[in-house]
């Protein structure tokens, strides 16, 4: 079986790294990804923006490295979830980054980190 997501952009805003009390880092970020084909009403390429979310020392790593508009690489998997809201069952889908490699950051560095 395989999980796999690869995605290029650049971060949106800059990163800030929460500790759960659990102990656990975490930091979300923001990708703009754009599409690779123009939208056929606007004749413009359309932009997702995809949220990810990184963990312990990727988190870290990447929140010290990167500022807004930094272009990154991002492989990632996917993870299901349940929550419930207002008594609702709901399943959402969230990506969960494992290795940013630092393709053009503000400082000028261009490295990798796992």
């Amino acid at each position: 079986m395989l999980n796999n997501v690869i995605l290029i952009g650049r971060t949106v805003e800059d990163l800030k790294v929460v500790t759960l009390e659990s102990g656990l880092k975490t930091c979300r970020m923001v990708l703009a990804c754009q599409r690779p084909f123009r939208n056929q009403e606007t004749q413009e390429y359309d932009t997702d923006f995809i949220p990810v979310q990184l963990w312990q020392v990727v988190a870290e790593m990447t929140s010290q490295h990167c500022k807004k508009g930094s272009t990154v690489a991002v492989k990632a998997r996917l993870a299901t979830r349940t929550m419930e809201i207002e008594s609702v069952k709901v399943k959402t889908v969230e990506v969960v980054g494992e290795r940013v490699i630092f393709i053009s950051l503000k400082n000028g560095e261009d490295q990798e980190k796992e």
